[in-house]
């Protein structure tokens, strides 16, 4: 068990203009906790904003044109500014930090989550993409370096929690819940209708576009099943996923003696953020408390993997393993952008993953490298097949 300078740890935060990055500086103010390097994309007025209230020791952002101009607004404070992908890998790598929280989406935070891993004890992981395409790799070489890592997820932190209260010898399943997105009994006809404001209105959590879109299609509860299988070393067939509107219990387990062990709260990401820095210790959070005299009832119901087929198409890429993970996430990242663009309908994401599903991927035990290429190839394919509206 490893104990991080009690409550205030010092923070390296990998993304920090994303909601989760977001988040991540509210708990990060709340602790009181010292920020040592922040990197994030193109977005330079918000990164600005951030760097002049939590004062890091260095930045880096990827686009280098975005660096320019964050190093000019920056000429009055004392702070190293750094751009490019190199800069945001060394930068991680170079950080003088406790934790590293991963907040980059893709497989573009394989790279810096190993330096990061080099240079801090705890990787706070919240990247979904680069676990579900690589993860038995990735979480291999950040334990071979020396770091530990705890998920930031609420289902795989709720999972993640419940575990301690039994032996992991003893772990018989795993119960993701999901809140089923806003398409919650639509039958798939109605789905072909349905418009991105729509999708983008999730009943219960406040996310980025990409996700909450996920979440509608019910593939990001499929990426938490691979990214689970990774996490807590499980097969595909010790894991359940349940419909459960209400997102109060945010995942259970099993043991073998038929106890089941749930984690409750208010659906806030802040919490599952904060455990992530704080843990085994624990202090006052920014969420709210449950008052169960209100909740009224707490309802479940199978997932319909006919009207909904990612999360089938997901569990089928888990257990085919090899590169088909890394064929579903990057063939998803593709299609959600062309549906957030109005390229394609809500039904068609599902149509262009399976797909790329059934002419790529590999079995086998493929090396980064070649994931990578597949996750290259994936996007590359996706993309020109909707360009050309071949499924159309």
């Amino acid at each position: 068990m490893t104990y991080i300078n009690s409550n205030k740890p010092v923070l390296s935060i990998l993304g920090s203009t994303g909601s989760i990055g977001r988040q991540t500086l509210e708990v990060a103010e709340k602790l009181g906790t010292k920020i040592d390097f922040m990197c994030a994309g193109s977005n330079d007025v918000l990164f600005e904003a951030q760097v002049r209230r939590f004062r890091p020791r260095a930045v880096a952002m990827s686009d280098e044109r975005a660096a320019s101009r964050l190093k000019t607004a920056l000429a009055d404070m004392d702070v190293v500014v750094m751009g490019g992908a190199d800069a945001v890998m060394y930068g991680a790598g170079d950080a003088r930090a406790d934790i590293t929280v991963v907040a980059i989406s893709g497989m573009a935070a394989a790279k810096p989550m190993m330096a990061a891993a080099s240079a801090c004890r705890r990787i706070a992981m919240a990247n979904k993409e680069a676990v579900v395409a690589a993860g038995n790799l990735l979480l291999s070489e950040i334990s071979a370096r020396g770091a530990e890592v705890i998920p930031v997820d609420s289902e795989h932190s709720a999972i993640f929690q419940c575990i301690g209260a039994g032996q992991r010898s003893d772990l018989r399943r795993v119960i993701l819940t999901a809140s089923g997105g806003p398409f919650f009994g639509r039958s798939a006809a109605e789905l072909k209708s349905v418009t991105l404001e729509e999708a983008l209105s999730h009943p219960t959590w406040s996310m980025g576009a990409k996700i909450t879109v996920d979440s509608a299609t019910l593939i990001n509860k499929g990426f938490e099943v691979i990214e689970a299988m990774c996490l807590f070393g499980l097969s595909a067939d010790q894991i359940d996923v349940v419909i459960h509107r209400e997102s109060i219990i945010h995942s259970m387990v099993e043991f073998t003696d038929g106890t089941v062990i749930a984690q409750l709260g208010l659906p806030d990401m802040r919490t599952a953020i904060q455990y992530a820095l704080t843990h085994p210790a624990r202090t006052t959070g920014l969420s709210g408390r449950l008052d169960f005299t209100t909740l009224g009832s707490l309802t479940f119901a199978k997932p319909d993997m006919t009207t909904f087929p990612l999360l089938s198409a997901a569990f089928d890429a888990a257990r085919q393993g090899g590169t088909y993970p890394a064929v579903l996430s990057a063939a998803d990242e593709i299609a959600v952008n062309a549906f957030l663009l109005g390229k394609i309908g809500f039904s068609d994401i599902a149509r262009y993953i399976s797909d790329a599903l059934s002419n790529l991927g590999q079995e086998g035990n493929p090396t980064l490298a070649e994931i990578l290429e597949a996750d290259a190839e994936a996007r590359a394919y996706v993309r020109k097949r909707i360009d050309r509206g071949d499924l159309n």
